[in-house]
């Protein structure tokens, strides 16, 4: 039988503790229904009361989120559940190690940081390698992170441009549907890139940086014929490429480049009989150095936690189907 015990933690400021517990308690309800223990506060003290294990975990937790908000944090239901799955998982390393270091600050002085393991993995990646593939489902930041480490460079002046680009295919809609010229037919599929870079950089600058050629957001048929030196480029949505345009984009690469691909092979909108370039390149580049391929999951989503369900059932389920078939 395991035994029953009891820690209590000091905290430097109340205020912190009611950031902590949130509204309603409701982040310290996550943490007692998770490991199975008490908490409550008193004045700058909580104490912790339950199995040996679970106070141990909880505990953990607790320490981890209180250095969160020391550093300027705002807890989240979202990053309660986060440590409290990978301390559950047993992987307490890594919630003691869970860093929060921004990665860039908005145009309105809102630092970007990593918010899982896996994204902590991904930026550190793009730092240490010309070229990264970041492949996982929607919600991850694949390309929010991408942006914010391309703004963060181009700052430095470690690249004198920044080029996104993404293929123009179609979801279901038509493209010759949509009114305008050539241009305001692909501004759609682009949108994305445009917001994530006028929340990094602010619309004006922006709009100046992109009038004086050193930022380009296009499609990546505009990429044909050209080398890109010197330049931070990101091309999104990589599972709609063929291996014909991913082979197309890699060779676009120049001296002084970094490259960061995303994509989500499991929403490819190719028709049918089409291959998607991304699943291609996975296999051919696998062992290539100065090279690497990041694996993001479930856990490393950062949109609203329902969108975490929905991914885990469409897994369930193409599980299932396919052994059915």
């Amino acid at each position: 039988m395991e035994s029953f015990i009891e820690t209590t933690l000091e905290v430097d400021r109340v205020e912190h503790i009611m950031e902590l517990f949130g509204d309603f308690d409701k982040n310290i309800q996550i943490i007692e229904e998770a490991f199975d223990v008490k908490i409550i506060s008193r004045d700058n003290k909580i104490k912790i009361s339950g199995s040996s294990e679970g106070v141990v975990k909880a505990e953990t937790v607790i320490k981890r989120l209180i250095n969160l908000v020391t550093e300027g944090d705002i807890i989240t239901k979202q990053s309660v559940s986060y440590l409290v799955q990978l301390a559950n998982d047993n992987e307490m390393k890594m919630v003691n190690g869970f860093c929060a270091d921004y990665v860039c600050v908005t145009a309105r002085g809102r630092q970007i940081k990593c918010k899982t393991h896996g994204q902590k993995k991904y930026v550190e990646a793009i730092k240490n390698n010309d070229v990264v593939f970041g492949i996982g489902p929607a919600g991850t930041g694949k390309t929010f992170l991408a942006v914010a480490m391309a703004v963060t460079a181009f700052k430095k002046k470690e690249v004198d441009k920044i080029v996104l680009t993404r293929p123009a295919v179609e979801a279901g809609e038509k493209l010759g549907f949509l009114p305008g010229d050539l241009q305001h037919k692909v501004d759609p599929y682009l949108r994305p890139l445009y917001d994530s870079l006028y929340e990094m950089m602010g619309f004006d600058a922006y709009q100046n940086y992109l009038e004086k050629g050193m930022i380009e957001v296009v499609p990546l048929a505009y990429m044909r014929g050209r080398t890109l030196d010197n330049s931070f480029i990101i091309m999104d949505e990589a599972q709609n490429t063929t291996p014909e345009q991913m082979k197309m984009f890699l060779t676009r690469i120049g001296f002084g480049s970094k490259v960061v691909v995303t994509g989500d092979i499991t929403q490819i909108d190719l028709p049918k009989d089409k291959k998607s370039g991304l699943k291609d390149v996975i296999n051919i580049l696998k062992n290539i150095k100065g090279l690497e391929f990041v694996y993001l999951s479930d856990k490393d989503v950062v949109r609203h936690e329902l969108v975490q369900r929905i991914i885990q059932a469409y897994e369930k389920y193409e599980k299932a189907k396919n052994k059915r078939h």
